[in-house]
């Protein structure tokens, strides 16, 4: 009688790893290779070629990396792609009928989900080192979430997490687009699983509700024009002609997230995601009157922290300057007394569109910063080409 055959130590791993990733909170788990990426690093190269990825010098800075994770990490033979979903409970897109509140992108409403997820990537990487050591196998790991050169989205496509869709964040057909992604690289030989395939099919909604029209073609992202680059990674001024198109989303946009049709099949999110006390829908006028401490308290432990004080405050105050209320005209005024010349420029900005001509000239003011200065001359001459108000029959 045939003894029967033992299977392969890495096929043993495999089986286990999916187990006790559910156990620590993911909701899905694959593996691929890590030079399964390589037309997607040569498109990066292209987008950042044709400047589409702003300021964010980081992306050109090592791109060598992240167009191929095993330039990155040379040892590596197995890439595990981890998601977690943060699904809403609600409408995300309600806040925006609300132009006296901030809207804040879903996934920064909660604990800074890098602390969260990385936590629990080590503690399955330790599990891993363990369990293949058990196994007669020597191993080593690296995790990243989202603060490394690795792009996690081609490679949760090529593990069959799901696929990069028209809005080119990743969907998933059992998850939605609610998620986020963790990676774990191994120098374990580990079976890949299979790539997903892309079932946007003639869909375009998240192409059509972007409200900066920031895709110049489906699976294209131009980010100069993404109001979640706008409010996050632009570290400067927010160019004027989109100011009036961000609305009160102040940190984030989910627009083309939310109208996704495969979010019928989303599953709860994590209870480490859940949003945090004043959260969902802030007051701009109590946000605009955040000075640094308060900023650092009120936003301590999220992500928000990470854009600091003035990046933050320069968003409030576009929306402000979008909200069509009077009333905030005293909140933006008070700002342009702003320590920080980013604040003042966009509350220059918020006044100019929300006080007459008259107030605007009364509360003019010289400023030694450019832009500021620029600000005041170019919010007085908006005010002076608008024609005066109707004064009824």
């Amino acid at each position: 009688m045939n003894a029967p055959v033992k299977p392969e130590p890495g096929a043993a791993i495999r089986a286990a790893l999916d187990a006790e990733a559910r156990a620590l909170g993911f909701a899905e788990v694959a593996v691929t290779r890590p030079d399964s990426v390589t037309a997607a690093g040569a498109r990066l190269r292209q987008w950042v070629g044709q400047g589409q990825h702003g300021d964010m010098a980081w992306m050109a800075g090592r791109i060598g990396w992240r167009a191929s994770p095993a330039a990155l990490w040379p040892e590596a033979r197995s890439v595990i792609m981890l998601a977690e979903p943060y699904t809403p409970e609600g409408d995300p897109l309600a806040v925006l009928a609300e132009p006296d509140r901030g809207g804040i992108s879903v996934y920064a409403q909660g604990r800074d989900y890098h602390d969260v997820i990385k936590k629990r990537l080590k503690r399955l990487g330790r599990w891993l080192i363990a369990t293949a050591a058990k196994e007669g196998l020597a191993s080593e790991i690296k995790v990243f979430v989202d603060t490394a050169p690795v792009m996690e989205k081609p490679l949760a496509e090529a593990a069959g997490l799901g696929w990069q869709g028209k809005h080119t964040n990743l969907v998933s057909r059992r998850m939605g687009s609610w998620f986020f992604l963790g990676a774990i690289f191994t120098t374990l030989e580990l079976a890949p699983d299979t790539p997903h395939d892309d079932h946007c099919g003639a869909c375009r909604r998240c192409l059509d509700i972007c409200p900066t029209a920031a895709f110049p073609a489906p699976y294209q992202l131009d980010a100069r024009r993404c109001i979640s680059y706008l409010t996050i990674e632009l570290k400067g001024p927010i160019p004027r002609e989109l100011r009036p198109l961000i609305g009160n989303r102040i940190y984030g946009c989910d627009d083309c997230l939310a109208v996704c049709p495969w979010n019928k099949f989303a599953v709860a999110a994590n209870a480490a995601h859940a949003p945090r006390e004043g959260a969902e829908a802030p007051l701009l006028a109590e946000l605009a009157g955040l000075d640094d401490a308060a900023f650092r308290a009120r936003f301590a432990g999220s992500a928000v922290k990470r854009t600091g004080r003035g990046r933050f405050l320069r968003n409030v105050l576009v929306a402000i300057g979008n909200s069509g209320d009077h009333g905030l005209a005293q909140v933006a005024e008070q700002a342009t007394r702003d320590a920080d010349p980013l604040v003042r420029g966009h509350a220059v900005w918020a006044l100019s569109r929300l006080a007459g001509a008259e107030s605007f000239r009364a509360a003019m003011r010289a400023d030694p910063d450019a832009f500021v200065a620029e600000e005041w001359r170019l919010g007085l001459a908006d005010l002076s080409s608008r024609p005066p108000p109707s004064s009824g029959a």
